[in-house]
């Protein structure tokens, strides 16, 4: 037996074309790719709902297999999925959930990715250079995302790339409110933020507002023709007698990290802690992090961070709260700027 419908009639007086009305629900989906489960399991939990069952496979050939094992059908559906090693695997894994999605029929696609992939691909510094950030938010509109969800782009001009919305958070409250909290009294009064290079002056000032502590720049140079390779030249403003804290958006080699802290020890700072939103870690970031120029290393788990990539230093703040809040703002269509007071 057929459902009942309100009728709508033909009213040509205000444009009215006649049909039927059928109320119907929004449905919060949330799916995950296999790059970071523990981070999708905690993002589902502070939503009050859990995953998607999906089925994934890698054959033997390596080809990818993904299928969603529920119907999801007119739901407003968010993928997460974060790029740590091998990220061209994850990337291509994601690929294939949008289009699997797209073809069941989700009324929206949202795509979570906390760390958008070759993200430092962002301009053409040489000739016959690619733009790889740019060809990454292609195959996703391609795929099927309807909108995309990071946090700390390397460069807010990424935002361009995607034709569509694009919901850029910040991890700056979370490392934030972990320093407000756990810094000691002659750290607060001797606390000076310093920017690892020209690029991140703008977001260390931010810190500097937020903290009422003096800013301080380090000027380095890179050569463009060997990569992860930094020779720091000198500071800009007074660290002696200083804690100070490097701000950074990632840590991969962690060279230039290691090289400023260094730096800034032998300019007299007292302290140096690090701060930093993506964890990347390729090698040798694990041992260069443990320099002893180094006291403390803080970092959130957009990347998955494994055991054998930890030390002692090493603080990991979760990530997890902050996506949660912002999904849920996009799915009960509400300010995503209201987060970050403004600034988002």
């Amino acid at each position: 037996m057929a459902r009942k419908k309100n009728r709508v009639d033909l009213d040509r007086d205000n444009g009215i074309a006649p049909g039927l009305v059928a109320k119907t629900k929004k449905r919060l989906v949330v799916a995950s790719g296999r790059s970071h489960p523990e981070l999708a399991a905690q993002v589902t939990q502070h939503l009050g709902t859990e995953l998607a069952p999906t089925e994934h496979r890698t054959f033997a050939s390596g080809e990818i297999y993904t299928r969603f094992e529920v119907s999801i059908r007119g739901c407003d559906v968010f993928v997460i999925q974060s790029f740590g090693p091998p990220v061209n695997e994850w990337l291509m894994e994601l690929l294939i959930m949008l289009d699997a999605l797209k073809r069941a029929s989700a009324k929206r696609i949202t795509v979570v990715a906390p760390y958008f992939p070759y993200s430092r691909q962002d301009k053409k510094g040489r000739g016959r250079e690619p733009i790889s950030a740019r060809l990454v938010a292609d195959l996703l509109k391609t795929a099927g995302a309807d909108r995309i969800m990071s946090v700390d782009l390397h460069a807010a001009q990424i935002q361009g790339f995607f034709d569509g919305p694009v919901d850029h958070l910040f991890a700056k409250p979370v490392l934030l409110e972990h320093f407000e909290q756990g810094l000691s009294t002659e750290d607060r009064e001797t606390l000076t933020v310093v920017s690892p290079d020209m690029g991140r002056v703008r977001v260390a000032d931010t810190w500097s507002d937020s903290l009422g502590a003096p800013l301080a720049i380090i000027h380095k140079r890179r050569d463009p023709k060997v990569a992860n390779q930094v020779s720091v030249h000198e500071i800009v403003g007074d660290v002696k007698g200083r804690t100070c804290l490097l701000v950074d958006d990632m840590i991969d080699t962690g060279g230039t990290i290691q090289k400023a802290a260094q730096a800034l020890k032998a300019a007299g700072a007292r302290k140096v802690i690090v701060a930093a939103t993506h964890a990347i870690f390729s090698d040798p970031a694990t041992e260069r992090l443990q320099d002893p120029a180094i006291d403390e290393v803080v970092v959130t788990d957009t990347i998955p961070i494994a055991a054998d990539r930890r030390f002692d230093r090493l603080t990991v703040l979760p990530i997890a709260p902050l996506l949660a809040r912002a999904i849920h703002e996009v799915f009960e269509d509400g300010s995503v700027t209201s987060m970050f007071g403004g600034d988002a």
